[in-house]
């Protein structure tokens, strides 16, 4: 009787080699890319956030166009008032 006479099982070799590779083989790379990209788009969105709050809280508010005299003109005709000085 040689070495060969007494073979595995080819069922309880695929067990022993799937644990093997399990324990090896360890995080899933595509997991860890995922992982990486959704960590750094998350922390980009919220420091846009947090610093869009800062803003909105610091900066003085945007001071509005002066309108034209013209524009004024036009808009009291239109209301029915006439211009001073007419």
């Amino acid at each position: 009787m040689g070495a060969d006479d007494f073979k595995v099982p080819p069922s309880f070799d695929r067990v022993k080699n799937a644990a093997h590779d399990g324990a090896a083989q360890g995080f899933n790379p595509g997991l860890i890319v995922l992982l990486v990209i959704g960590g750094l788009l998350l922390s980009f969105l919220v420091g846009n956030y947090v610093l869009y709050t800062y803003a909105q809280k610091t900066l003085p508010p945007k001071k509005k166009k002066p309108v034209s005299k013209k524009k004024m003109k036009k808009e009291r005709l239109k209301q029915g008032v006439s211009a001073p000085g007419e």
